[in-house]
């Protein structure tokens, strides 16, 4: 049976390790996994992308596969036909579809209707492959995930969700600092919770970014207006003193990595000066998206 990946918590706490581990092995031996061999994998973009599309399309190449890169713009989708009869036309024709969207219930219709792997490569409620590329970083950086604590700082977005619900499952504690009224999504947080109860992990909602980087390890934000908001430009005004800076960096742990997913708006959400103190972390959190999701769709494709 057909397994998707449209949220972290569509693995367990072993595969997401599983999966970290073998990313760990393809990033020293890029050529060694050939699972997609003679297979094609659909690139939906209804987003424009940089890091997601060159990461995807390399990393499928690098297993032996095709990658099709498909504008949103240039399909039936554009047009008005439903995501649950695109799904039936391209399973007929595709190995894995990997889709880039706004809406996350579209990626669900995709999914259901599918009947081959469906990676969201992003929506506005979740962005799990830049976590699961997060996870990996931050395995690498500190060789465990249990114990640690993540403070979010900034605008409780699509980001926020999903660390929220990836800390609770791998015992991550998380602290998500955020103006008051842009909170992360309700579904994540109870979402975290539930998963916390099992992992150990402490879940911390607050709008005061001193008290979530008190002792933080990681220090992790975004920019303050997500694509397609581009018109929420007074935003910026309410999210002044939710930027990492030197201060901030200060109050963490010792050991601390400041981390940021990409594109950065140096001077908002973080000081350019941290930003380029901390630059080897935000690049190899970048270059590990590549890395983890080859291990991703191998995962996927191995287990239909």
């Amino acid at each position: 049976m057909k397994k998707d990946f449209l949220s972290v918590s569509d693995l367990e706490r072993e595969e997401v390790l599983e999966i970290i581990d073998y990313a760990e092995k393809l990033k020293k031996e890029p050529f060694s996994d050939k699972s997609l061999q003679n297979k094609s994998v659909g690139l939906i973009f209804m987003k424009q992308s940089t890091r997601t599309r060159l990461s995807f399309e390399v990393g499928v190449y690098q297993l032996g596969g095709q990658p099709l890169y498909i504008s949103g713009s240039t399909t039936q989708l554009s047009r008005g036909e439903d995501i649950k009869d695109t799904a039936r036309v391209m399973s007929r024709y595709l190995d894995m579809i990997v889709i880039r969207t706004f809406s996350h219930k579209e990626v669900e219709e995709l999914a259901e209707y599918s009947s081959i792997p469906v990676i969201n490569a992003l929506t506005d409620y979740l962005h799990p492959c830049q976590v699961m590329a997060d996870l990996q970083t931050i395995k690498e950086r500190f060789g465990r995930l249990e114990g640690l604590k993540l403070a979010y700082i900034g605008d409780g977005n699509n980001m926020a969700n999903t660390l929220l619900i990836a800390c609770g499952l791998m015992g991550i504690d998380i602290s998500v600092a955020t103006p008051s009224g842009f909170e992360p999504n309700g579904k994540a947080v109870a979402e975290s919770i539930e998963l916390a109860k099992k992992s150990g992990a402490k879940i911390e909602i607050t709008n005061d970014p001193k008290k979530a980087a008190l002792n933080a390890n990681i220090l992790y934000t975004d920019v303050w207006v997500s694509m397609g908001q581009e018109n929420e430009k007074s935003k910026k005004e309410l999210f002044k003193g939710f930027s990492i800076n030197k201060d901030l960096v200060a109050i963490a742990s010792p050991d601390v990595i400041v981390m940021h997913c990409l594109p950065a708006h140096k001077g908002e959400e973080i000081t350019e000066d941290v930003f380029e103190e901390f630059a080897d972390v935000i690049f190899d959190q970048a270059e590990n998206r590549l890395h983890i999701q080859k291990a991703l769709m191998s995962y996927l494709i191995k287990n239909i």
